[in-house]
């Protein structure tokens, strides 16, 4: 049987709850941040700051050189979770096949559901109704059969809106996707593939298995499935945690190497803190220190580890710190659990390598 598979995607989604719980800043551009004087970053924006460039992961002093006008409020996660978990009992009248991506966006495995006459896009319109009348938000929604589409569609009629991509649709639908629309195809491989004259998906179905492997590895495979719309990977309502860290950017630089080991003792002591929480602790398989300098390249120095360890923290911290000798913006410190390297690794010889 064919999958029905649905993306729900909140539409600026902190900045939709501070606008249904103040509505003077309907209409306004809005941001929801950090300050500007603590290093802050925007973590999402209304479309009325987006007109002015604003973007999510921007630094707020950057937002405000682009907007003078910028609204800015802080977080709120308490009231941003408790919309979401009504925002997943929504999900849940349709299906048990919901795989959360994150506090605003989710999978749904609608396949063989009897709702609305069995029609996925007629659920997705029910749900995205319910969403505004239950919560006060408006989402956006992608139907296709499978994920990687489903996704893509989602953002096709955004905001409060949703489009359907049918199975005797897929083939035209990706044929003239921008590479750049593939999963793990960052703005290097964008470049990288732009390069060999491949700006779609099309472009890219005349590159044979082997020429793809040779030239991009083990993640070659993955974009000849993708670019021929491919993606077999279920909705997995229980997915593994892939990794925890914690991480800090400080107000000022850190200037050297003496002031970032210093600095590591409290990450560290935040992060056993939260790993103490876990129950149980799935397996570690690898430590690793990220690294963002004054001049915002980042750098992640990582080895294999069986556990939290400080000793193997400090040494990542040395070996990352090296590569660039400059100030140092934000430290993090982290594991990756067994069960997600094990996935990405199979993920890689399958269908999503890393890119």
């Amino acid at each position: 049987m064919t999958r029905k598979i649905i993306h729900c995607d909140c539409d600026c989604f902190y900045a939709a709850i501070e606008m249904r719980d103040d509505p003077s800043l309907v209409g306004k551009p809005l941001a929801v941040g950090g300050r500007a004087e603590t290093r802050g970053v925007v973590a999402t924006c209304n479309y009325e700051a987006r007109a002015f460039g604003v973007r999510s992961a921007m630094p707020t002093s950057r937002a405000l050189r682009l907007c003078p006008e910028l609204i800015l409020v802080p977080p709120d996660f308490e009231r941003y979770r408790a919309a979401s978990q009504r925002i997943l009992a929504i999900y849940r009248d349709y299906t048990a096949l919901v795989e959360p991506l994150s506090l605003d966006e989710a999978y749904l495995d609608v396949t063989g559901v009897d709702r609305c006459r069995g029609s996925a896009t007629l659920m997705a319109e029910e749900i995205r109704a319910r969403i505004h009348a239950e919560v006060g938000i408006t989402a956006s929604a992608g139907i296709a059969p499978n994920k990687f589409l489903a996704k893509i569609a989602s953002d096709w009629r955004k905001p409060n809106g949703q489009f359907v991509v049918r199975p005797e649709e897929v083939d035209a639908f990706v044929e003239v996707l921008p590479v750049g629309k593939l999963f793990g195809v960052g703005k290097v491989t964008t470049a990288r593939l732009e390069q060999l004259g491949v700006h779609t998906c099309g472009d890219l179905r005349a590159w044979s298995l082997a020429d793809l492997i040779a030239r991009f590895g083990k993640f070659g495979r993955s974009l000849h499935r993708l670019c021929r719309g491919i993606d077999e990977r279920p909705v997995a309502p229980d997915r593994p945690r892939k990794s925890l860290s914690v991480e800090t950017t400080y107000a000022t630089d850190l200037p050297d190497l003496a002031a970032c080991e210093a600095a590591l003792a409290p990450l560290m002591e935040d992060f056993n803190r939260r790993f103490a929480r876990l129950d149980p602790a799935p397996p570690v398989h690898k430590a690793f220190v990220k690294i963002r300098f004054d001049d915002f390249t980042r750098t992640t120095a990582e080895c294999l580890a069986d556990a939290p360890d400080e000793a193997r923290w400090l040494e990542l911290l040395r070996t990352g710190h090296a590569r660039k000798g400059r100030p140092v913006r934000l430290l993090g410190v982290g594991v990756r659990f067994v069960e997600a390297e094990e996935a990405f690794a199979e993920a890689q010889a399958d269908l999503f390598g890393a890119g």
